[in-house]
């Protein structure tokens, strides 16, 4: 299905698309013709560029470009020059930067007034493989985004995602493998709640290579979480916010649409050591097992390692909930078998430990965990360092019952 407008060019501001309508309705007037003199407000600017008593005239232009390259060197870097100052590799800048830009498009439309309709309507495709949930076509539009960067790279071998069953063989000298959630929290369209997209870089086992195709593409998509070059997400929210970790720090960057660059806003997150909010659907309370029930009674009540009573907080999507966490603190979680545990819960645990925190299925460490199938699904807890520790020493706080709820 073709997007619900052109997003080949999803970074014009809105600010140049009303002036292109106001323009249109009321052309401006003839102006009335003005001197060659400077007007006094630009001779006030001018005169410290122009005089040539005690010192030799400077040029206008070069003056500028001194100017301006001064300000480049103070502001906040770009994502890409980011990365440059980091020395990251060639071949993963260019990944990068087409990821960004997949995401600059989901971002498009993701605010375009199409998106509710895209949202409610069913996909087409037939049947959907176990472990998978059922698309929308608002989620295949943002995986062909997706597949489609992933393609022009040039950098990408295998690229494994939530709305495919299997793993897609790109390219045979394609030196990474990327894992995505294109677009996590499609169901909250409708309402306006932000949604977000997910991803994880590793390097392509070259050990593989001699393997037949779908054997070799199965087994680089199910690499360990320890084993990931980079990883992310983008929140597609009142910002759009691209965090992002290349194994020495987590960093935010947040999407400035009048240059249509990623600037950075958020350099070396740190999760704080305790919040004092957790996120989980509390409506399930009496599908918990004792520990979890026990534990949230308990920081509810302020009686817990921190004297103080937790509020909670849960949107339901997951992108915006972690990201609140990562912000403030605390824990955010879904103690039943529901998230994936490829493309979620590693790609975000990830994240989280470069930024001091955990990630954890209540009992072991998340990217300590071999994957076994591409959709494979666990609990996940993910935040601050002692609210999980103190979590994990309830022991039962996977949720077992898990009867499917309709949403």
């Amino acid at each position: 299905m073709p997007p619900p407008f052109n997003t080949s060019h999803p970074t014009m501001p809105l600010s140049s698309l009303s002036s292109l309508l106001i323009l249109r309705h009321h052309p401006p007037r003839s102006l009335p013709p003005t001197s060659n003199r400077p007007r006094p407000h630009l001779r006030l600017l001018l005169a410290p560029f122009t005089r040539c008593r005690a010192f030799a005239c400077q040029p206008l232009a070069a003056a500028t470009d001194d100017m301006a390259a001064a300000a480049a060197a103070t502001s906040p870097p770009t994502l890409l020059e980011h990365m440059g100052q980091a020395g990251a590799a060639a071949d993963l800048t260019v990944l990068v930067a087409h990821i960004q830009s997949a995401c600059k498009r989901i971002a498009a439309v993701v605010a375009s007034p199409g998106n509710a309709e895209l949202s409610r309507a069913k996909a087409g495709g037939g049947a959907v493989a176990a472990g998978r949930d059922a698309p929308k076509p608002l989620d295949e539009l943002s995986n062909d985004i997706i597949l489609s960067s992933a393609k022009s790279s040039g950098k990408v071998a295998v690229l494994a995602s939530e709305e495919n069953d299997q793993p897609i063989w790109i390219s045979d000298d394609g030196p990474y493998v990327v894992v995505t959630d294109p677009l996590d929290g499609s169901r909250n369209i409708e309402v306006s709640i932000p949604t977000g997209t997910i991803f994880g870089i590793y390097n392509r086992l070259v050990e593989l290579d001699h393997l037949p195709l779908e054997e070799r593409a199965q087994l680089n998509s199910l690499q360990s979480g320890t084993r990931l070059v980079a990883a992310g997400y983008v929140l597609y929210s009142s910002a759009t916010i691209l965090c992002i970790s290349f194994g020495a720090g987590t960093h935010a960057f947040t999407l400035d649409w009048s240059t249509g660059e990623f600037i950075l806003t958020h350099p070396s997150l740190q999760i704080p050591p305790r919040g004092q909010i957790y996120s989980v659907n509390d409506a399930r309370y009496f599908d918990w097992p004792e520990g979890l029930r026990k534990y949230i009674d308990t920081i509810r009540q302020g009686k817990g390692q921190h004297p103080k009573k937790y509020s909670a907080r849960y949107v339901c999507s997951l992108v915006a909930d972690f990201h609140r966490t990562l912000i403030y603190g605390g824990v955010a979680m879904n103690p039943r078998d529901h998230l994936r545990l490829v493309y979620e819960a590693n790609p975000l645990s990830f994240l989280a430990e470069q930024a001091g925190g955990r990630g954890s299925d209540g009992k072991n460490r998340i990217l300590s965990i071999q994957p076994v199938k591409l959709h494979q699904r666990l609990p996940l807890f993910l935040g601050s360092m002692e609210d999980m520790l103190e979590l994990e020493s309830y022991g039962d706080v996977q949720q077992k019952v898990n009867p499917g709820y309709e949403v």
